[in-house]
């Protein structure tokens, strides 16, 4: 368009200078008017279809898996580094690409772990514009892996994982999983302390101790069900898959002052939170007098069986639907902007299995309550921060000799290896192994849809 837009102009300027050779007064200044505007709007028109430097930030911004690249060569050389004779991996992308920026921590992690044995090399292609060409890249994020001879192995584009970057070159014979920087080995499998508490002082749900004014009792066909409270009676009651109807009428509460048990319909309960946390708290009574002059004391709501029933449900996992605090539970963000929970953080972690969606996860070192964030991608850890933390994968030894899950209530992420075995150390009971946030996240979407439907649920109430 804009060469038949100057081929018109030229036209019209040999019209033009044949007019000034006939001497026509009035058409020379006509024709001087049309030939300038014609000659200002093709420069505009030149400088109008110039892209501008915005225009490639804006296109930069792109939530698509890569970024296409228009112009690329299909000989790519081979790569070049500061440390001859090791394996390389190339990764081409730019700084302001939603996947490149999701490699960022995963090559520093690599370059970082694997110094001396791997050599990783990232290069912008926006900055340096050749670099795309020059490699035969089409889409960013590119990874180009070299042995260390400088002969290209395999390339992958989009976003990469760092375990299958890892499984990657270990299919080429480079086995990097024995790096000192992997997470160090670590397992209890036998608890470091016998467990004398009478089996009638263990909460069912969490394995706490019961305090005689809280105890709740579930009667079964195969006996009493205890719990340390009403909080732990919600979250089995959110969890059950048996036929709830009338369940309620199996369940007695103690009544704080008394001690005597009292039918969980007929009881008054006080509902309050702590000043310092604001995790809520709750006291159960036989009758309202009590619950009143309490009140009085420490303050709270008093509340009936259902509006307890709704505050104690209104916070469910969003991967096991169980009933939680928000002061206990992982935040999650769900790629979409929902928010939900995970009453541990490995089920946190199951949301993205849940929901099949990228999630964001904000969980506390159990220690030292230091905030560990966890990033994923297309169902791969895409970031962690610190890159240092760890998985507690709790687990118990079943009558068959096999191991499985010990619970919600015995999991757990760690800012360190270290701070994960002094809390090791802290809970004798506790048994299981050490597993890297990777492992856990790769353990949860292995599950098909069946067992995430049937994960963390009870079936008929029965005592341990």
């Amino acid at each position: 368009m804009l060469l038949l837009f100057l081929l018109g102009a030229t036209w019209l300027l040999a019209v033009w200078i044949g007019h000034q050779r006939k001497g026509d007064t009035a058409m020379k200044s006509t024709w001087k008017i049309v030939v300038v505007v014609l000659l200002v709007a093709a420069i505009v028109t030149v400088f109008a279809l110039k892209p501008s430097e915005s225009d490639k930030t804006d296109e930069a911004v792109v939530s698509d898996p890569s970024h296409t690249l228009l112009a690329a060569s299909q000989d790519a050389p081979p790569a070049t580094g500061v440390e001859e004779g090791l394996p390389r991996l190339v990764d081409l992308g730019a700084d302001k690409c939603i996947p490149c920026k999701m490699m960022a921590p995963i090559l520093e992690e690599l370059k970082e772990q694997y110094a001396g044995r791997l050599e990783v090399v990232f290069l912008d292609v926006w900055k340096d514009p050749d670099a795309g060409p020059k490699y035969g890249v089409k889409l960013i994020p590119t990874q180009i892996f070299y042995d260390a001879s400088g002969e290209e192995l395999f390339r992958h584009e989009g976003f990469f994982a760092k375990e299958d970057i890892l499984a990657k070159w270990k299919e080429f014979g480079v086995d990097l999983s024995a790096s000192a920087a992997q997470a160090p080995a670590f397992e209890r499998l036998a608890p470091a302390e016998s467990d004398v508490r009478p089996k009638d002082a263990i909460c069912y749900m969490c394995d706490g101790d019961i305090e005689a004014a809280n105890v709740v009792t579930v009667q079964t066909d195969k006996g009493p069900v205890r719990l340390c409270g009403p909080h732990c009676y919600f979250i089995m009651y959110s969890c059950l898959t048996e036929d709830k109807t009338d369940f309620e009428k199996k369940v007695a509460v103690t009544s704080r002052g008394t001690g005597k048990p009292v039918p969980i319909a007929q009881a008054v309960f006080l509902y309050g939170q702590d000043e310092t946390t604001g995790r809520p708290w709750v006291r159960s009574f036989a009758d309202r007098e009590a619950a009143v002059a309490e009140r009085a004391a420490h303050g709270g709501n008093l509340l009936g069986l259902e509006p307890l029933r709704q505050k104690e449900m209104s916070h469910r996992c969003g991967f096991c639907d169980r009933a939680c605090y928000p002061q206990d539970a992982a935040e999650v963000i769900v790629e979409g902007g929902m928010h939900t929970w995970g009453c541990c953080s490995h089920c946190a972690l199951g949301v993205a299995a849940r929901t099949g969606k990228n999630i964001e996860v904000h969980e506390k070192d159990r220690l030292t309550k230091q905030e560990i964030i966890v990033k994923t991608f297309d169902g791969k850890v895409a970031s962690l921060e610190p890159a240092t933390a760890v998985a507690w994968f709790g687990q118990r030894l079943k009558p068959d000799g096999t191991w499985a899950s010990a619970g919600c209530f015995h999991q757990g992420f760690f800012t360190t290896a270290a701070n994960l075995k002094k809390w090791v150390e802290q809970n004798p009971y506790e048994t299981g192994r050490l597993i890297t946030i990777r492992q856990a996240l790769a353990n949860k979407m292995k599950l098909s849809p069946e067992q995430i439907k049937k994960a963390c649920k009870i079936g008929e109430c029965s005592p341990k």
